[in-house]
């Protein structure tokens, strides 16, 4: 029974296995994350579309154009810092702060709306926060900043009961294990975050 559950379930493992892959090399500021990241947000567009989280796998295609960003980001990072991959990391200011929450706020009111009527997603308010929440903890990740990690805590522990609930267990137990790294990674990230009230916006 456990094989052929196994068997059922591989795509989904697989990018289980590979999501947590990618927040390790998260936690370590290591720019091979991005091209990782490509590959888990090509499965993943087939597991969540499978199970009705449309705003999800539309969020994997973001990941995929976010991901060559990223990884085009941070190579400039890296060649401005020749002391390697492990470039300063970065808190966000107040004005950028207040313009990410906004823009999390809008995108969840908008995909709430669109997944509520437009589709039957079973869980169109939860699966529309999750992905809202994930775009801009994405693109604050292609910034360094370490507030992104607050904005993974939150996602997850969302997004861990919602799948639970939807019975997506190796999901599920993927996010479980995104909770607990991002807050190992805000821990490592604090240990290289620039002196308090230094700030890089760029």
């Amino acid at each position: 029974m456990v094989g052929g559950w196994i068997t059922g379930n591989i795509v989904e493992i697989f990018g289980a296995v590979t999501g947590i892959a990618y927040v390790i090399l998260e936690i370590k500021r290591n720019i091979l994350l991005w091209p990782l990241g490509l590959i888990t947000s090509a499965v993943y567009i087939y597991v969540f579309g499978s199970n009705g989280f449309y705003a999800n796998m539309g969020l994997q295609v973001y990941y995929l154009v976010i991901s060559a960003y990223g990884w085009y980001r941070w190579r400039r990072l890296q060649d401005g810092d020749k002391s390697g991959p492990r470039t300063d990391v970065r808190r966000i200011g107040p004005a950028t702060a207040a313009g990410c929450a906004l823009v999390a706020v809008i995108l969840w009111a908008g995909l709430w709306l669109i997944l509520d009527t437009a589709t039957d997603s079973p869980v169109p308010l939860w699966d529309a926060l999750i992905a809202s929440l994930s775009v801009v903890a994405t693109w604050m990740l292609t910034r360094k900043y370490i507030e992104q990690w607050y904005v993974w805590i939150v996602a997850n522990a969302i997004a861990v009961v919602v799948y639970l609930v939807m019975e997506m267990y190796p999901t599920a137990v993927l996010f479980m294990v995104y909770f607990v790294m991002a807050v190992i990674g805000v821990r490592a990230w604090k240990m290289q975050s620039p002196v308090p009230g230094r700030q890089f916006e760029t």
